[in-house]
């Protein structure tokens, strides 16, 4: 059986292989789909969703960030940054001929599409925000600080999953035992040694860790509301500590033609793979033109 996908590179602006999946669509001439991962994460939190909408006729880029999974790491960590990545993320769509495309940006992806929107917003077509706004909980940014770039590494998968619930159990109340195992696997990365730790570099956290918590951090919403105009979709976990419900209301109030989905068991992140998620992706996508 061929695989679902095709693995490729593109280089960026400062020289570094990046890697991504490529899911080919059936080439009609719908707008592409750009699928954006959170801080910590990479490609493998989109293998549901990805093929599901290239099902749908859409092609799909989904990128490993620098610093994540098959991606190569910066030497420098201060290139940890959302503007660079967004630079990482130009270069890779000038690669493909992209000229637009729709967003889906979980967490930190979401940030990346809002600021996209404000600065290009001819190259978003259409978007989708996962539990994340122009204004984020400072409880959430606590939570990150205790696990980010904290490293460790299990024997095994079940050791693994088990680490991810004692962290993220309260943000994912209904899952069981296989729903950690995916986690993990989509989450850390087997190692020469048989150790089993996270896919990313824990450098990643040096600039998290290091700003400054009063520095007046840029204004959102110029981005979220460049996005307001276009077809969008707003997904929040009804546990999340990263989106409050006021945040949501607000970006609710100023794009009144959002869709909206609030996934009642989830924190930060719903995984997008949830059915009613799923159907408001569907929707958006047969919106976009």
């Amino acid at each position: 059986m061929d695989s679902e996908f095709s693995e490729a590179s593109w280089q960026s602006p400062d020289g570094l292989e990046l890697y991504f999946r490529n899911y080919a669509g059936d080439d009609s001439g719908k707008v592409p789909v750009v699928c954006l991962h959170g801080l910590t994460r990479n490609s493998r939190d989109f293998e549901g969703l990805a093929p599901h909408i290239a099902g749908l006729g859409h092609r799909v880029i989904v990128p490993d960030m620098r610093g994540r999974g098959q991606s190569a790491y910066a030497e420098d960590s201060a290139s940890y940054a959302v503007p660079t990545y967004i630079a990482d993320v130009m270069a890779l769509l000038a690669q493909e001929g992209i000229e637009r495309f729709v967003s889906v940006g979980t967490s930190m992806g979401g940030l990346m599409t809002m600021l996209i929107a404000q600065f290009a917003p001819g190259k978003i077509a259409g978007a989708v925000i996962n539990d994340i706004g122009p204004v984020v909980d400072p409880q959430g940014i606590d939570k990150i600080k205790t696990y980010l770039g904290k490293g460790g590494s299990f024997p095994t998968w079940m050791h693994a999953a088990r680490s991810l619930e004692e962290v993220h159990g309260e943000s994912h109340p209904t899952f069981d035992t296989n729903d950690w195992i995916a986690m993990a696997k989509r989450s850390m990365t087997l190692c020469n040694n048989g150790r089993i730790q996270f896919d990313y570099d824990m450098k990643i956290a040096d600039p998290f860790n290091e700003a400054d918590e009063n520095a007046v951090p840029p204004d959102l919403w110029p981005g979220f509301e460049a996005l307001a105009a276009k077809p969008l979709l707003l997904v929040r976990g009804g546990l999340s500590t990263i989106l409050s419900a006021e945040t949501l209301a607000e970006m609710q109030r100023r794009a009144p033609d959002a869709d909206t989905v609030v996934v009642p068991d989830a924190g930060h992140a719903p995984t997008l793979d949830e059915p009613e998620v799923r159907s408001a992706v569907e929707a958006l996508l047969a919106s976009t033109h």
